[in-house]
């Protein structure tokens, strides 16, 4: 019995091959682990690193290319304006009388309706006779490059001249001839300064340059007027020890990536260039490399961390004591982190669609607007042209009584020119007020003024149409709180549905009822088609009109800015036919509220 325990193994102790083959068996593991993550954390940060500069410089070459073919829109569109200038017939007959009275008025109505920086219009001497800002009459421009040149040639000649205080001037130049001679010169200035303040608002730099190389336009005031290579070179307050300082690091961070296009101050940059169609310009933007080595960073952050993740679990495998435990932990860390990452996307995707939408909403409401606007302005137009039918023929008989010394009778023609104008002022007024983004600016509003007011702005397209409209309203103020713009809105939306309703009938007829009690209530009533489908009627894009004629927006948006008044907006089918809306708001009860509506 001794001598069988005697040679019984002790299975507390290990065997003596046991430990220095799993040791040798970890070691392999692990520096086949090491050479794997290298191999594949060398292979994923090259292969990154080149397709995301590649994705970087395609998207800035497509913003280049956008942003140039607005400059040379804005080129082109301005290039025709002094062709047309020097044939208008007002401009060459008052260079031939001499007589520039109405010259500058002339040249501010064009530059209104046409949207260029300034106009100035010089006669054969180089002397401003005409200009949209009146500070510069009698300014000489004999000597001016683009003067000269419009004198020598027959052509409109473009220019671009530096200010002394930094800056370039863009400016169109015609001559305008009068049998055959010179007789003055329209010069016309393009506004390409508001493309460089819309760019200074963007990460990149971006800047414009002539066939020579040097930089006219930059979101970098203080580049104008050097040379594109210049740019590129530190500038004069760095020293050299701060220039090698900075170069040597960034060497130092970028050795395992691909080499940026240049260095701009010190920062690596992507450099894209873009050829113009417009006498040699080039559009050159920087964009930073950084962004680029921060996402690769990032995924090569995760591809490190699972590595470390496979490293702890092998040695979690080899110890066997702690494996179900620790394993068990990691994995609930990991899906607790998960969970977190999962938790702020989500809040954060919420947070975003929620701003969209309100921003979507009220992009929406002025798109309405604007194409209601559309349609008035064909009929405004109209409109307009009666009253200034009529003063021709009054400025026709001034001049007459003028020239036979008949004072008072060209005065009292000259007043009803004036009652004219008035006219055409209170019609585009009124286009103007509605044209205007209504905010939240709540406010104690009559509702009976509000329903004259959609009237009036709705009486050119009414005026197309024989269409008969009872109006049934309290002789007390109907007093709300809403925001004016808007709710006069929804009451065009619901003019303009009833319109379209009864376009094909024979006697169309639209009834308004306004109501005061507990709620304010405005029904409109038409005698139209009626309503196929109420379940859907107020839902974004459904409309029952033809192709071209409407985007099914109106109710929506109406049903939505009806609601944000703390009112409700609905529809039914009228007895027989046609269709009844019905908008309900809150009505304002306080007699403070009261005096300040009064």
């Amino acid at each position: 019995m001794t001598a069988q325990k005697a040679s019984r193994p002790n299975r507390n102790q290990p065997r003596p091959d046991a430990s220095p083959l799993r040791r040798t068996s970890v070691k392999a593991v692990v520096a086949l682990l090491i050479l794997l993550a290298v191999g594949v954390v060398f292979y994923t940060n090259r292969w990154l690193t080149e397709r995301f500069t590649e994705t970087t410089r395609n998207r800035a070459e497509l913003r280049l290319a956008l942003y140039s073919g607005n400059v040379v829109s804005e080129l082109q569109r301005t290039s025709v304006v002094p062709l047309l200038l020097a044939r208008d017939p007002a401009i060459s007959e008052a260079l031939a009388k001499g007589d520039f009275s109405r010259s500058s008025q002339r040249l501010a109505q064009v530059q209104n309706d046409i949207g260029v920086a300034s106009i100035l219009l010089l006669d054969d001497s180089g002397r401003v006779v005409g200009a949209t800002n009146r500070n510069l009459l009698g300014s000489v421009y004999r000597n001016a490059d683009f003067y000269v040149a419009a004198m020598r040639s027959a052509d409109t000649v473009f220019s671009a001249s530096q200010r002394e205080g930094g800056g370039y001037d863009f400016t169109y130049s015609q001559v305008i001839l009068g049998d055959g001679q010179p007789q003055g010169v329209i010069v016309v200035e393009v506004d390409l300064m508001k493309f460089e303040r819309a760019w200074a608002g963007l990460q990149d730099v971006v800047l414009i340059s002539d066939s020579g190389g040097t930089v006219i336009l930059s979101t970098e005031p203080r580049w104008r007027g050097l040379p594109v290579d210049q740019l590129t070179v530190e500038g004069e307050e760095d020293s050299a020890l701060n220039r090698a300082l900075d170069r040597a690091l960034t060497m130092t961070r970028d050795i395992t990536q691909n080499r940026p296009d240049t260095y701009l101050r010190g920062v690596a940059v992507l450099q894209t260039d873009n050829r113009m169609t417009f006498r040699g310009w080039h559009m050159t933007s920087f964009t930073a490399y950084d962004p680029v080595r921060e996402k690769v960073n990032g995924i090569l952050a995760l591809e490190i961390m699972g590595f470390a993740i496979l490293a702890a679990l092998t040695f979690y495998l080899v110890s066997r004591r702690a494996y179900a435990e620790t394993l068990t932990f990691r994995r609930e860390s990991i899906e607790l982190r998960q969970l977190n990452a999962r938790l702020q996307r989500e809040i954060a995707e919420r947070e975003k669609v929620q701003k969209e939408l309100s921003v979507a909403e009220q992009t929406l409401a002025q798109s309405s607007k604007l194409a209601v606007l559309g349609e008035m302005s064909a009929a405004v137009s109209h409109e307009l042209n009666q009253p200034l039918a009529a003063m021709k023929t009054y400025l026709a008989g001034a001049r007459l009584l003028l020239t036979r010394k008949r004072t008072d009778e060209a005065l009292s023609s000259f007043q009803r020119i004036d009652d004219l104008i008035d006219r055409m002022g209170a019609i585009t007024r009124q286009l103007k007020s509605y044209a205007r983004k209504g905010g939240e600016a709540f406010e104690p509003v009559d509702m009976r003024l509000c329903l004259s007011s959609a009237l009036a702005m709705m009486e050119p397209q009414l005026k197309q149409r024989v269409v008969r409209i009872t109006r049934s309203l309290p002789r007390q103020p109907v007093m709300v709180n809403v925001d004016r713009l808007r709710l006069e809105q929804v009451i065009i939306n619901i003019l303009r549905n009833a319109l379209d309703a009864t376009k094909d009938t024979r006697d169309p007829q639209i009834d308004l009822v306004l109501a005061a009690g507990d709620t304010a209530v405005l029904t409109v009533r038409d005698n139209g088609h009626g309503i196929a489908d109420l379940d859907n009627l107020f839902e974004p894009f459904y409309t029952t009109k033809k192709s071209g004629e409407g985007v099914g927006l109106g109710l929506a948006i109406s049903s939505g800015i009806v609601t944000d008044l703390g009112g409700r907006l609905t529809a039914r089918n009228a007895e027989g036919t046609g269709a009844v809306f019905e908008m309900q708001l809150p009505v304002l009860e306080r007699p403070e509220d009261m005096k300040a509506a009064e």
